[in-house]
């Protein structure tokens, strides 16, 4: 990755000044990503990735429509 985080994922990085994210299963999910905020869940991702570059562009994706429709 040639490029910043901030710059690559702007929207995570907006979204973990307030709420988080999960990489990783544990037992209560067996996906390998998940959004939260003090809410609970807000997205969860596939079981696999071929990469991470490619779970944290899905949960890009997913936060940038979530912060339009919600603000």
């Amino acid at each position: 990755m040639t490029e910043p985080f901030e710059e690559r994922y702007p929207s995570i990085t907006a979204w973990v000044q307030d709420g988080w994210i999960e990489l990783g299963r544990d037992e209560y999910s067996r996906s390998f990503v998940r959004v939260l905020d003090i809410g609970g869940m807000v997205w969860e991702g596939e079981t696999d990735y071929e990469t991470v570059d490619e779970a944290l562009s899905e949960a890009e994706a997913a936060i940038s429509a979530w912060l339009q429709e919600n603000g």
